[in-house]
């Protein structure tokens, strides 16, 4: 390996973010610090004015204040310059594309160039050494790697789904309860299994209206606002 090289080992889950400081569409971003206190969605795309991301764009940006009323800030990335970057946001104005025209694109995107963060964070991979897949890192409030997210360049990601997931993260967090296959808003949630002999038989004899078992280390609890 040419010691000249920069080796990372890319952030995995339960990771503290690694921090940058980066331009932006935006202006300068030092991170994850000036994002303390809010969830995060940084997420790259392999190059501006290309098709797919170009819808994903104009999703993320409609989708922007649901996700602010989440406590959730998004950031894009991709390897593209500054100027490249505005006159692609400039570009999506002007575009239509189902429900959505207008679409002002208000959150910041990383102007990576040299492949700094792209490499720091392993979003340079095997289909090409010039762009970035399309990954997605939800960080949660201090700074802390939640969930990961990899989709090959052909592939549009599913805004719908990431919104699930950060409300099932912000959920699990802070009730300390986990969430079901297919689960939505709404559904009832798992109970964290017990951890002794004595607890799975008192977990079995205390069911009730608002907790019910499959078997001992499969207990839900119901949601009562449905």
């Amino acid at each position: 390996m040419n010691n000249e090289e920069a080796v990372h080992r890319m952030p995995l889950i339960g990771d503290k973010a690694p921090s940058f400081k980066a331009r932006t569409t935006q202006g300068d971003i030092n991170f994850p610090e000036d994002y303390k206190g809010k969830w995060v969605i940084l997420f790259s795309h392999p190059a501006d004015f290309t098709p797919v991301c170009t819808t994903e764009f104009m999703t993320f940006a409609h989708m922007a204040e649901e996700f602010k009323k989440l406590n959730t800030e998004l950031v894009g990335l991709s390897v593209d310059g500054l100027t490249s970057h505005i006159a692609w946001l400039r570009k999506i104005h002007e575009l239509e594309w189902k429900d959505m025209k207008n679409i002002e694109v208000q959150f910041p995107l990383i102007e990576d160039i040299k492949m700094n963060v792209s490499r720091l964070y392993g979003m340079i991979q095997g289909e090409s050494d010039t762009q970035a897949v399309r990954a997605v890192f939800i960080i949660n409030p201090e700074g802390i790697v939640k969930t990961i997210m990899y989709y090959p360049a052909s592939t549009g990601r599913n805004m719908e789904e990431i919104k699930r997931v950060i409300i099932a993260l912000q959920k699990s967090e802070k009730e300390s309860i986990a969430t079901p296959a297919n689960w939505q808003p709404g559904e009832d949630v798992i109970i964290p299994a017990p951890g002794s002999c004595g607890s799975a038989k008192e977990r079995m004899e205390s069911q009730d209206e608002d907790n019910y078992c499959l078997d001992w280390f499969l207990c839900f609890k119901k949601e009562k606002n449905k």
